[in-house]
């Protein structure tokens, strides 16, 4: 099976969609991503059914569900 994501690209969160993350490696399934606005911060870690491609068109659905959902 292979990845859907590459090593260095950006992608997004489901659970936050406003902030940009980079694969940094890709490990039985897992991704270890760096938010990309803060490098020095601790690796974040995601399945794939968890990311989302870096796509600016649907990105105004994925912040008014992400708001709904946090109320």
């Amino acid at each position: 099976m292979e990845n859907k994501f590459k090593e260095g690209e950006v992608v997004r969160a489901k659970v936050n969609p406003n902030q940009n993350l980079i694969i940094r490696r890709y490990i039985d399934r897992i991704y270890y991503c760096k938010i990309q606005e803060k490098p020095k911060h601790k690796d974040l870690v995601y399945f794939e059914r968890e990311l989302l491609p870096l796509d600016i068109n649907n990105i105004g659905i994925l912040t008014s569900l992400n708001v709904i959902i946090n109320k």
